[in-house]
């Protein structure tokens, strides 16, 4: 249609939305359908975050804001950011978006110039290259293999960079593999970044509080601190706060870089939520412990979705380190053929064919840059995720 934007041609749907929507569309048709697509907690808000969120509203903090934050928030930011990662930021070194999303392409529009190439881990979130594109970059996807734990080699990293890269896009634990990088495997990564010092790095740590087996965060710039001019860390209070719907990200990074960001926003959608941003303050400077508690029962899952999955025949599932998602290889199961008499070719096919013959809804391992495989979310009942990886046992024992 010539009225839309040349631009539309550069940028696909979220595959994750999509299968998230056709899992309701069923559900709401009235199939049995267990819907393992989407990234967020089944836990609620915690009831102290939901109270200030009320106490803003009853206080009439519900006006416009700045639009990079309210000076509240950008405080409990930089006291998380120096209490949990020893890094320091000003406040013009912080900014409040409507989403990690947000945060991230603010930061790809005000930097990205035509011909400029980002460097992106595979499997990647399926939003990064989208976004990329939509910025008139060139996504540089280098692809990471079970073999190596799903997690970008140094001498991958620097043979895909060239004097046109302008950004590395990290993100551990990692959408869609679970994948954490520990801190030795970030030093040979922050090793080669300091030879290039055109290339910025683009941290996603928006899972960094959900990690299990007594695994230890860190964070590029903590790890290296001659990164810390050229580093925008991203995170937020969607996954580990268990506040999806609430839409708050935060980056700290290089006060020029963050103004440029803010020029966006105020451009687009002005400030975030002002309730949604006192929400958020509580979340950061109130209690912290019910996140061990919530890990605890996500481990407990975690280890249940790789146990039965790795029983299926034809899928080999490795264990992550954190995040919510597995991410097993279907590569068993390409060839073979459904009892309806579908020949599975990709693990696009897998996918689909899972969801019309057992009702469970899962994510093509090819959307994320590296099949055949699938994600799996187990931020759901753990009664459901036993009976998805049940029924996916049984349609891998029907293939033949």
């Amino acid at each position: 249609m010539p009225f839309l934007a040349a631009a539309l041609d550069r940028v696909k749907p979220s595959a994750t939305i999509a299968v998230t929507d056709k899992a309701r569309r069923l559900k709401a048709e009235g199939r049995n359908v267990i819907g393992l697509g989407a990234g967020e907690p089944d836990f609620d808000t915690p009831a102290n975050i939901k109270l200030a969120a009320v106490h803003a509203i009853e206080a009439g903090k519900t006006k416009y804001t700045a639009v990079d934050g309210i000076p509240e928030l950008k405080e409990a930011i930089i006291a998380k950011f120096q209490r949990e990662n020893g890094l320091t930021y000003k406040p013009n070194q912080i900014i409040v978006g409507t989403g990690g999303k947000q945060v991230l392409y603010n930061a790809l529009m005000a930097t990205i110039n035509p011909g400029d190439e980002v460097i992106i881990p595979a499997p990647y979130w399926v939003s990064y290259p989208e976004m990329v594109a939509l910025a008139g970059g060139e996504s540089v996807p280098v692809v990471c293999t079970a073999e190596f734990g799903f997690k970008l080699q140094a001498e991958a990293l620097e043979r895909a960079i060239t004097p046109t890269t302008k950004w590395i896009i990290l993100n551990s634990p990692s959408n869609p593999t679970g994948a954490a990088y520990t801190r030795a495997e970030l030093k040979a990564l922050t090793d080669v970044l300091v030879r290039h010092p055109q290339v910025w790095v683009m941290t996603d740590d928006m899972y960094e509080h959900l990690i299990y087996d007594d695994f230890e965060f860190t964070t590029p710039a903590q790890v290296e601190p001659k990164l810390f001019d050229r580093t925008l860390t991203v995170n937020g209070v969607s996954k580990a706060y268990c506040m999806t719907g609430w839409r708050i990200g935060y980056a700290g990074g290089p006060a020029q870089l963050i103004k440029a960001m803010a020029t966006i926003q105020s451009q687009s959608t002005s400030n975030p939520s002002s309730i949604s941003q006192w929400a958020a303050v509580e979340a950061l400077n109130g209690p912290q412990e019910f996140i061990d508690v919530n890990n605890k029962v996500f481990k407990q899952r975690r280890d249940l979705v790789v146990a039965m999955l790795n029983q299926a025949k034809g899928i080999d599932c490795p264990r992550p380190e954190g995040a919510f998602y597995v991410y097993p290889s279907c590569a068993g199961t390409i060839g073979k053929t459904t009892p309806s008499g579908k020949k599975l070719e990709t693990d696009e096919d897998f996918v689909s064919e899972l969801l019309e013959a057992e009702g469970v809804a899962v994510v093509q391992g090819s959307a994320f840059g590296l099949g055949p495989a699938f994600r799996i979310s187990y931020a759901t009942r753990t009664a459901d995720l036993e009976d998805a990886c049940k029924r996916i046992q049984r349609f891998c024992d029907s293939l033949r």
